[in-house]
């Protein structure tokens, strides 16, 4: 018998069209019976200004990865935020989301030194407290689909959980979560056109569905006017060099308790295996690099709705001011907090079930504090 994944989730409609998602009607509530997680890194803006950026994002997709390993092969809306990550599940799954959750806060502190907190919220208590968490889908290919919320209830999960609210406490030492097909191997993707601005924009409680759905239309229709809609990654994939930049970081993930030396030389013979097929085009079985590296950048979630707007654009100056003079002037009217912050590379963090597959999903951010960076310097 079916539970309430395929009565809601798998049954929404896919939307090819992004524009689509400022239209609130695109929307579904979530069932009260659901339960909402969230997590983020303590002090993600520290971090940062240690260097540790890299390490910020890997640490933040790892609760995506670490989730849809747990569900295997279920369907559930998720969004990645740079630092953190956000997700809804069944009440079937929210013992195996506790878990999950437990294991990841003990795996980034002994693996990273890096405190994960995370939080399980009831879908009900937050319409209790005035909010609401909508989802819709979204596919940018063939291959994959992501989760966009709106309503509030994503950003008062993580106020609460900031606060020590519906906390999941660590898992005993040594706790591993499965994080199988996690990786950072591609090189950053330097901007083409300008800078690679991260923008984070969120509603007010002065604001209306219809304000804010208004300004993401306008602030669309400014973006949809850069080439690829200022989509970061180049058309046929980030640039791969070796050995790979992000090789430490994938050694400590896939290790699993492993050795760490003798997992990063064995990361960079199967790397550099890789890495030949790129620079050769050669195929392997079914793995086609060419149509593999197009993939990536399909797959790519540089847009996003998370109880507001995210986006990581390669943006020219005068793009850039056009969309900043309409925050502005929104936010002059109490309609809007945002931030923004301009790097001058993008970077990923991938999950890949298999190569083989279309299905493989990659996280985009700004590569030198992104959406981080961007909501530390939030105004509104």
């Amino acid at each position: 018998m079916k539970d309430l994944h395929s009565a809601f989730y798998e049954n929404l409609p896919l939307l090819r069209d992004f524009n689509q998602l400022a239209d609130p009607s695109s929307f579904a509530a979530v069932p009260d019976e659901w339960v909402l997680g969230v997590a983020d890194i303590v002090d993600s803006t520290g971090e940062i200004a240690r260097g540790r950026y890299k390490t910020v994002n890997m640490v933040g997709a790892a609760v995506i990865s670490g989730m849809i390993n747990t569900m295997d092969g279920k369907l559930f809306p998720y969004v990645f935020g740079g630092d953190g990550a956000g997700f809804a599940v069944p009440p079937s799954a929210a013992d195996q989301a506790r878990q999950t959750l437990a294991a990841l806060r003990r795996w980034a502190e002994e693996e990273f030194s890096m405190p994960l907190r995370a939080a399980l919220v009831p879908v009900a208590e937050l319409r209790r407290a005035g909010k609401d968490l909508r989802v819709a889908r979204y596919a940018p290919s063939n291959g994959v689909d992501y989760a966009m919320f709106s309503g509030g209830g994503l950003a008062w999960a993580e106020a609460q959980m900031k606060a020590g609210e519906h906390q999941v406490p660590l898992a005993e030492p040594g706790s591993q979560p499965d994080l199988t097909g996690l990786s950072c191997r591609w090189s950053n993707s330097p901007a083409q056109h300008g800078r690679i601005v991260s923008v984070v924009v969120q509603p007010t409680a002065q604001a209306t569905e219809r304000d804010f759905a208004d300004l993401a239309q306008s602030v669309l229709r400014a973006s949809d006017g850069l080439d690829r809609a200022g989509h970061p990654v180049p058309e046929n994939g980030p640039p791969m060099t070796w050995p790979p930049p992000g090789v430490d970081l994938d050694a400590h993930v896939s290790r699993t308790g492993r050795n760490l030396l003798l997992q990063k030389l064995m990361l960079l013979g199967q790397n550099l295996l890789i890495a030949i097929l790129f620079w050769t085009n050669k195929r392997m079985g079914q793995f086609e690099p060419e149509h593999y590296k197009r993939m990536v950048s399909r797959n790519a979630d540089f847009r996003k709705f998370d109880d507001g707007l995210k986006m990581t654009l390669d943006c020219d100056d005068a793009t850039l001011a056009q969309i900043e003079h309409m925050l502005e002037e929104a936010r002059g009217r109490g309609k809007i907090r945002f931030g923004l912050h301009a790097q001058d590379e993008a970077m990923m963090t991938c999950f890949v079930p298999a190569a083989t597959r279309d299905d493989h999903v990659h996280f985009v951010d700004g590569a030198s504090g992104g959406y981080a960076q961007a909501a530390a310097l939030m105004r509104g």
